[in-house]
């Protein structure tokens, strides 16, 4: 009798540990899917922040008399990148 005492205890000892184990599981997960939101919405703060970045570059270069050439030729590749973009569009 004591053999089975003892493994009905080790069974609802598994039981505990496997539902303890699963419940971990089920937090570990949650805390997963936050920190692949808040990335996601730190990549877009950066996106962001990276555009605005390279506008400012570029009104600052078109205010300076000797930015002038570098305005010049930001302006040229963006319209470069316009220009791709529509031909990509077409296809």
């Amino acid at each position: 009798m004591k053999a089975l005492s003892d493994l009905s205890q080790n069974v609802q000892l598994l039981l505990e540990r496997y539902e303890a184990l699963r419940e971990e599981n089920v937090r570990l997960r949650e805390d997963i899917e936050k920190q692949r939101e808040e990335l996601i919405r730190t990549h877009s703060e950066l996106a962001a922040l990276q555009q605005q970045n390279r506008r400012i570059a570029t009104a600052n270069a078109m205010s300076s008399a000797e930015g002038s050439e570098e305005a010049y030729k930001r302006l040229s590749a963006l319209i470069a990148q316009i220009d791709r973009a529509m031909e990509a569009l077409k296809r």
